[in-house]
């Protein structure tokens, strides 16, 4: 089925090359369905490239807050030493992750979504629901996280401080409302972004993408070309009584020696003692930026292609700029420079104003991007339907395709996170969110290797089920050290999501990978099944029973049916039924369209049987080849159950369930008390003069 699309378009193509073939002059030729389809393919938007698509957005996703913001406070607080291994960890979590990524993209066609898209069609609606909405959350936490960055760059160079008089460019009000005003317009102009549509965003980040190059060459360049300065720190609100200026020494030896080991201290903006997780959840928030060009999978013009050469290389390209950025940072900044000022590659560089603006247009991207991600998630949520009417609004879509019903809920969403008020306090919580979803792309990967399903054929042959269960446990390692509440809350949240969609949402025409892990695992153990081995010590009944025909005696044979189900005693069970016939002489075989009504009544009575049918031109042949092709391996009937028959038509116990137990006025007298009587008596045979009539038809 995932090949059918290459194989319409390739058809459609040869179709259309032939309508270009030269006609005689004067003949009229009637528009074809296919011209018509292809004007209104050219009347849609354009899809976006690997360029465009997938390395512009990854990149400004990941080079956000962290590297204009963070990557001073990282060092300060961690050390050189930590802080190389926290960017080695986190980038190999996140490998590992992409590898994945780019094996599920590369495996058929993908579809609006990203993640949620991969995963759904991997593992199931269930853990494909439960962990979309975690995604989602992800997404627009992250928004928030950003919004909330480039409002603190935004009041570090405006706001007027507390305890200072104001001086040049600082004339907006500080506090929290103003933030939180700021914040909500800044919003509001990503809102109007998104509802625009796709391209519009895709143009505004190639102009920003530009303008970060730039800022990031300036801030390379300033680190060798400024000389030393005092830096005056931003006032402090837990410590007002600490250090107010800071050094930049330039490359000395002595600085880089000093800034080698930890030194945690309390947060000059939120008065939280920092650890190696906390620091850890900050600086990973500039790592979680790799899914940005997979949520763009419906907008791209080729996504098996471009999302993993796209995403590749936008991780290779940003980690080699953070490793550069924390060894020029340790060398030349001091350690009270590092810890209390995030805005102070403002204060070194050739001309302040660069890196203002490179911290506003990258965490402006930034914002966008996971706005409009959350968007096309809970598009691609509402699209499949997994939760019935609650999210039908999200369905809506403009004439170009935007889904601007889902931009508005997600930016609403986003809007109530603002009020959380500091960046490093949702830090963590979108940490955990952004590792969970990788743990559950590499979990997907896992299953679909360990299943060895037939059509998980990726292109992408970079990563085995050793790069999978790497990644998991890195997720699942890291989230705990984050904040071991946060994450369980989260995982709990997750599994209560699984099982409403489990039991409420309509079943899927998806396929289920569990179905595939099963039968995987049943075949590797029938092998192992050797009945050469067998000992009488643990000899099990394995029945063959059989059932007469369905419409007209099998409604009375339910009582033996159950019956047999509790003496088989963790044994095969296999209910057996003959059709008398020829297939040399029927049209088709008959038992296929009856083989589902048998299923359903192994469904109804609850017995844990399997259903075996066969045509054949008498009882005697049919049960001979039950006996030869029913169980497979070791998994064989050694006993043959066949019940007693009379002349009398039988009695519907799915209808009257106590007729299952026979009728009581037949029982022996000490056994007309309820609680005397035994839970089956056989009913008495329906003979003519009450005496049974033997043998055994079936």
């Amino acid at each position: 089925m995932e090949r059918t699309p290459l194989l319409h378009y390739r058809l459609s193509t040869s179709v259309n090359e032939s309508e270009h073939q030269p006609r005689p002059a004067g003949v009229t030729v009637e528009q074809s369905p296919t011209t018509s389809r292809r004007q209104t393919a050219d009347n849609q938007p354009q899809k976006l490239s690997t360029f465009f698509g997938v390395v512009i957005p990854t990149l400004l996703s990941m080079f956000s807050v962290v590297v204009f913001l963070r990557i001073g406070f990282v060092v300060g607080q961690a050390g050189l030493y930590q802080a190389i291994a926290m960017f080695l960890v986190a980038y190999f979590i996140i490998s590992l992750t992409v590898l994945s990524v780019c094996a599920i993209s590369t495996n058929g066609a993908l579809d609006a979504g990203g993640a949620y898209y991969m995963i759904s069609r991997a593992l199931g609606p269930e853990f494909g629901g439960s962990i979309g909405i975690m995604f989602f959350f992800a997404n627009v936490c992250g928004s928030a996280l950003y919004v909330l960055g480039l409002v603190e760059a935004v009041v570090d160079t405006f706001g007027i401080p507390e305890d200072r008089i104001p001086v040049g460019n600082q004339v907006l009000p500080a506090g929290y409302w103003w933030s939180l005003l700021y914040g909500t317009v800044l919003l509001l102009l990503c809102l109007l972004v998104c509802l625009v549509g796709v391209h519009i965003y895709a143009k505004a980040t190639f102009i920003i993408f530009l303008v970060v190059m730039v800022v990031l060459a300036t801030i390379f360049i300033s680190f060798f070309a400024v000389s030393p300065r005092t830096v005056l720190l931003p006032p402090s609100s837990v410590n007002t009584s600490g250090p107010t200026t800071g050094n930049f020494t330039g490359f000395k030896l002595d600085t880089l020696l000093l800034n080698l080991p930890d030194q945690y201290t309390v947060d000059y903006t939120t008065g939280i003692q920092m650890t190696f997780a906390t620091v850890f959840a900050v600086m990973f928030n500039g790592c979680t930026g790799i899914m940005a060009g997979s949520n763009m999978s419906g907008d791209l013009r080729n996504p098996s292609y471009s999302i993993p050469r796209g995403t590749i290389t936008a991780v290779i390209f940003t980690f080699i700029i953070y490793s550069l950025l924390t060894v020029l940072v340790a060398c030349s900044c001091d350690r009270v420079l590092l810890q209390r000022d995030y805005s102070f590659l403002r204060d070194i560089n050739v001309w302040h104003p660069f890196v203002t603006v490179g911290v506003y247009s990258s965490t402006l991207s930034a914002a966008m991007s996971n706005l409009i991600g959350a968007s096309r998630i809970l598009y691609a949520l509402a699209r499949d339907d997994l939760f019935g009417k609650v999210l039908s609004p999200a369905k809506r879509t403009s004439r170009i395709g935007n889904p601007w019903v889902s931009v508005l809920i997600s930016w609403f969403l986003v809007q109530l996170v603002l009020f959380s008020g500091k960046l490093n306090t949702i830090a963590s919580i979108v940490t955990i969110f952004f590792l969970l979803v990788y743990a559950a792309v590499d979990l997907a990967c896992l299953a679909l290797e360990w299943a060895s399903a037939p059509n998980f054929r990726p292109t992408f042959r970079y990563f085995t089920w050793h790069t999978c269960v790497l990644g998991i446990l890195g997720c699942a390692v890291m989230m705990f050290l984050i904040n071991a509440i946060y994450a369980s809350a989260s995982i709990a949240f997750m599994l209560l999501l699984l099982l409403l969609i489990h039991y409420l949402s309509p079943t899927s025409s998806w396929g289920y990978i569990s179905q595939a892990l099963i039968f995987h695992q049943v075949r590797k153990y029938l092998l192992m099944l050797d009945v050469r081995k067998d000992h009488v010590k643990f000899w099990r009944p394995q029945v063959l029973l059989m059932v007469a025909n369905w419409e007209t005696w099998v409604r009375g044979s339910t009582g033996l049916i159950s019956f047999i189900n509790d003496v088989k005693k963790s044994g095969l069970y296999v209910l057996g039924h003959v059709e008398l016939g020829d297939l040399d002489q029927l049209p088709s075989d008959p038992l296929q369209s009856r083989y589902d009504s048998w299923l359903s009544l192994v469904d109804h009575l609850n017995i844990k049987a399997f259903v075996n049918l066969t045509l054949a031109d008498s009882i005697r042949h049919g049960v001979q080849h039950l006996l030869f092709i029913s169980g497979l391996g070791g998994m064989r009937p050694n006993t043959l159950v066949l019940g007693f028959y009379d002349d009398c038509p039988p009695e519907d116990t799915l209808q009257d369930p106590s007729a299952v137990a026979g009728d009581p006025s037949d029982a022996p007298s000490s056994l007309q008390d309820p609680e005397d009587r035994p839970s089956f008596v056989f009913p008495a045979l329906r003979g003519g003069d009450g005496t049974a009539k033997g043998g055994a038809r079936r």
